[in-house]
């Protein structure tokens, strides 16, 4: 793994750099801000409006500039996959009203308030190979994310207490408890742990714990060609359920994980679409008026992870003093081109789940707060020394951690990875005291859950709080809407309490693509469903 250390400065010359931020700051000097017209705002979270769009032209490829190498197709493997969807598809999918509606699959019903869940296929979907997707590759798929503890679905997998092949075209679910979200967990992204995207059975016979590299679905395109590093070829699938569809005649993907170079391939030509547009990229893409924006910054955010299996962070004190010590106006100035979203909370604050009280109950920026509880934990014996860990995109943010820290008297060591490998290797490692992270989500199940519920697939701090865990359950267990807010509202009040997380920002996780592109159909999590994408031939 390559890690790149920054140790050199001196505690003074942090101090003097974040009082030069802090002057930035407030002189609105950090970055040009630019009309308001061309400042951050939602715009086509969703996708575009296909009516608005005209009739769709076949053939293209479409090039899209990634933002790390994807690691793996295999869906019980934690890892984030663009080209996920585009080789399985989805069971169902998720609506922008938080319903899960059937897509792959033709429905998913219950008949006794969540108790038992009936889930029945399309007649005549066939895997990429030819093989059928019947009831059987479902229970096959889904005791996979049973058995395999390390899949970021088996959490939810393990809710279910038994499942059987009614007949080739429909599945029954048995659940532990009545559960009123279970659909949901049929048209996740990959990375949120998911049930709906299946494997061909016969595929993994075949390959076995390889079948991450040798990917079968039922989606609109198959993997032709992969060379790590340089470009994934996806192909259009002949044999596709929804016909007439998929328009394009391929995909490729291309990992970019430098957040300059990505934007400019696609400003110089090389790229149609950069997906994981962050904060830098959506600045100037609004200002562009040769580019078109697709976002919706979503709940969650941008945050740090405090590990509360490590000193200093163990310790409420510890993680009180650095949320107290950062200053939000800094922050953005050093890192988020003075167009800050900014977050105090798990839950946006334009949504139901979200109250008063708990941007109420978190820090703010006080160091004078900070450097008292900093000295009250070294008097107790502690050492508040500590190592933050981010990717090599996110220099800025490090260098600010480790400013802010220094300011009050912290000594902080920043280690920066590559970003796959710092996703993959230390995140899900746990082997950080403090790290960098980012989970966005628009609709709180199970995005709240897989955050701060114990044993979630992206609480790599490993935060647990058993009444967070029952407040969550019930939420997902109960038909009733207002309780559900209710159990919410609780949740996000509770973290914050306990100060589970550092929240720095809203996401910036946007698609930014070429005005020849249309048919964007995504999540505000970017993943995009490839069927309906088309590009407008000159």
């Amino acid at each position: 793994m390559r890690v790149r250390s920054r140790t050199s400065r001196t505690p003074a010359a942090l101090a003097v750099a974040l009082a030069a931020v802090l002057v930035a700051a407030a002189c609105g000097s950090a970055s040009p801000q630019g009309p308001v017209s061309q400042r951050i705002h939602i715009v086509d979270p969703y996708g575009g409006d296909p009516a608005a769009e005209g009739t769709p032209q076949r053939g293209g490829t479409l090039v899209i500039g990634n933002d790390r190498e994807i690691i793996s197709f295999d869906p019980t493997r934690q890892n984030s996959n663009l080209g996920a969807l585009a080789v399985y598809d989805s069971l169902l999918k998720l609506m922008p009203d938080g319903s899960a509606q059937p897509y792959l699959a033709k429905t998913l019903t219950t008949a006794d308030n969540g108790a038992t869940w009936t889930l029945g296929l399309r007649e005549g979907v066939t895997f990429s190979d030819g093989t059928p997707l019947d009831a059987n590759a479902v229970v096959v798929n889904t005791q996979r994310h049973i058995d395999k503890v390390a899949s970021p679905a088996h959490v939810y997998a393990t809710l279910i207490a038994s499942m059987a092949a009614v007949d080739p075209l429909t599945v029954r679910f048995t659940l532990k408890a009545p559960m009123g979200d279970f659909p949901a967990l049929f048209a996740q992204p990959l990375n949120s742990g998911t049930l709906g995207m299946i494997v061909s059975p016969v595929a993994l016979a075949q390959y076995g714990d390889d079948i991450g590299n040798h990917p079968v679905g039922a989606g609109p395109f198959v993997l032709q060609n992969w060379v790590r590093d340089n470009k994934m070829t996806l192909v259009r699938n002949p044999n596709y359920w929804q016909q007439g569809k998929p328009y394009l005649d391929g995909v490729e993907i291309r990992p970019l994980p430098d957040t300059d170079s990505r934007y400019t391939t696609m400003t110089n030509g090389d790229v149609d679409m950069v997906n994981g547009g962050f904060n830098q990229e959506l600045v100037r893409a609004f200002a562009n008026p040769d580019l078109r924006v697709y976002y919706g910054p979503g709940s969650g955010g941008v945050l740090n992870h405090f590990n509360f299996r490590k000193a200093p962070f163990d310790d409420r004190r510890m993680r009180e003093a650095a949320i107290a010590a950062m200053d939000p106006q800094a922050l953005g100035a050093s890192f988020f081109s003075n167009q800050l979203v900014a977050a105090d909370s798990m839950f946006d604050a334009s949504t139901k789940w979200h109250t008063r009280a708990a941007s109420d109950a978190y820090p703010t920026f006080d160091q004078a707060r900070a450097k008292d509880l900093v000295a009250q934990y070294v008097a107790s014996g502690g050492d508040p020394t500590f190592s933050y860990f981010t990717d090599r995109s996110s220099v800025p943010l490090g260098e600010f951690v480790q400013a802010s820290m220094a300011a009050i008297g912290v000594r902080v060591n920043v280690q920066y990875f590559d970003l796959a490998q710092f996703a993959g290797n230390v995140l899900q490692a746990g082997e950080f005291q403090m790290a960098s992270g980012l989970s966005a989500f628009d609709h709180p199940f199970p995005g709240a859950g897989r955050l701060v519920q114990t044993g979630g697939s992206v609480n790599y701090g490993k935060y647990s709080n058993p009444q967070v865990d029952q407040l969550l359950a019930d939420a997902s267990a109960t038909t009733d809407a207002g309780k559900r807010a209710t159990d919410y509202q609780q949740v996000e009040l509770a973290v914050n309490k306990d100060l589970g997380i550092q929240w720095l920002s809203r996401s910036y996780l946007s698609t930014i693509a070429k005005p020849s592109v249309e048919g964007v159909d995504r999540y505000v999590t970017r993943d995009l469903y490839f069927a309906g994408m088309w590009k407008a031939q000159a």
